[in-house]
């Protein structure tokens, strides 16, 4: 970013702090990516009341500032800037893990037997970990944390529920976890034949015995509940936390790379009636028709072209565009690694996808309202239109261009700080007018 954006941004968002939080925000002349039913609009007018957008337009009237000595609006000159959706990570760790090599600061796994499907990650979640305020800066407002399978020191095996994610957002408002309980993360593949004995049939049957088990619990509750149980494979709380997968009110989040797994893992989701979601899906163009018949969406790297395992022999950076032209809902993520400390690099994984055939507004929408309809949240966010939380990123370009870095981000209707611990370093070493050594600066 050049000083004078610096500046722009710096006396934005110190004229927004300034006193008490201005509950209007009012943003005039920008091109306006609203993602929604309104398009593009250029010289736009963006008004954000109460946490909320409460109009978006080209001729919208400007309210009059209320009388009295407190100003409870700003309005900004978005002239020559173009202005987005908050950006959407659709799978990853964030707030769940500091250092992955550090056991003690990794909470998106556990290794006991008592709880796999039930085990809900939302109350670990960590709004002030150092790896938030890095992702917003790129532009990320909200992501799904989710739980992954793990190992104990003592060799015991995971199980093929991880349990169930979450919607958070990344700004500074309380209530950091918005949407508990939002999917539930199963593994298969090749991690999902390793859980089940070595064989992916082994993991297909374990995933279709505790689905059936879990529907012959909610038919049965009551004798269960009197004490005339049956033996299921699942405990009874793992049980109870299926029901809404089995109900179609949260999908089934599925890691899974192999056209052959996703095929089988169609059919379990017709026979069982459930929403399903692919992640990975390096192989996923290869039964693309299936998948839109199916209306099944699916999460993947767009800069995956290698064959980095046996279930992804066949990737190639066509497949979003394969993906979408067949009519398949697509997100973008890297993996659980670089989602999770690198989130932010969604635009550059856009970018790639649009490089290789995908349009430039389905690489947008891919990182910002497609990952919110996905998870059947979209009602709420995703998108900059009347009603919805107001999320939103200024940019000086084009923010698919690699170059280029958000001016201002506003989460819920708030700007957050753009500062972080990359950006604290960055300065203190980039001074020159000082004696003291490096490590000794403020």
């Amino acid at each position: 970013m050049n000083r004078c954006l610096s500046y722009w941004v710096v006396g934005t968002i110190s004229l927004l702090a300034s006193g008490a939080f201005a509950e209007t925000l009012i943003y005039r002349g920008a091109t306006v990516h609203t993602m929604g039913p309104a398009g593009t609009l250029e010289d736009a007018t963006i008004i954000i009341r109460d946490g909320r957008f409460s109009a978006v337009g080209v001729d919208v009237a400007i309210p009059p500032a209320t009388q009295g000595g407190s100003e409870d609006r700003q309005i900004i000159d978005a002239k020559g800037k173009i202005i987005t959706p908050g950006f959407f990570s659709p799978m990853g760790q964030l707030g769940l893990t500091e250092v992955s090599g550090v056991d003690r600061t990794v909470d998106f796994y556990q290794t006991g037997e008592r709880f796999s499907a039930s085990f809900d990650i939302a109350d670990a979640y960590n709004h002030r970990s150092t790896l938030i305020a890095i992702n917003r800066a790129g532009g990320v407002t909200r992501a799904i944390t989710a739980p992954l399978p793990g190992y104990s020191d003592e060799g015991t095996a995971p199980q093929l529920f991880s349990g169930l994610a979450a919607v958070v957002q990344l700004g500074d408002l309380p209530d950091f976890v918005v949407d508990r309980q939002i999917a539930m993360v199963v593994s298969l593949g090749e991690s999902g034949s390793g859980i089940s004995g070595g064989s992916r049939a082994a993991a297909m049957l374990a995933l279709r015995s505790g689905l059936a088990d879990a529907a012959d619990y909610r038919s049965n509750k009551q004798s269960y509940e009197r004490g005339q149980r049956r033996e299921y494979s699942l405990s009874m709380a793992d049980m109870e936390a299926l029901q809404p997968v089995l109900a179609g009110k949260i999908p089934l989040l599925a890691r899974v790379n192999r056209a052959s797994d996703i095929e089988a893992l169609l059919r379990l989701a017709a026979d069982f009636r459930i929403k399903l979601i692919i992640c990975g899906g390096a192989e996923a163009w290869m039964v693309a028709e299936a998948l839109a018949a199916a209306q099944v969406p699916v999460i993947l790297d767009p800069m995956s072209n290698l064959p980095s395992s046996f279930d992804a022999l066949n990737s190639r950076l066509e497949s979003p565009a394969v993906l979408a032209e067949a009519g398949v809902e697509i997100a973008f993520w890297g993996d659980w690694h670089s989602e999770t400390y690198m989130a932010r690099n969604i635009a550059q994984a856009a970018g790639n996808a649009i490089a290789n055939g995908l349009p430039w507004i389905e690489g947008l929408e891919a990182i910002t309202l497609a990952p919110a309809r996905m998870y059947q949240v979209d009602d709420k966010y995703g998108s900059i239109e009347v009603g919805k939380e107001a999320d939103l990123i200024v940019w000086s370009a084009d923010p698919i261009e690699l170059t280029s870095n958000p001016e201002q981000v506003v989460i819920r209707g708030k700007p957050v700080s753009l500062e972080n611990r990359q950006t604290l370093l960055r300065d203190r070493y980039l001074q020159t007018d000082s004696d003291l050594p490096p490590a000794w600066r403020q």
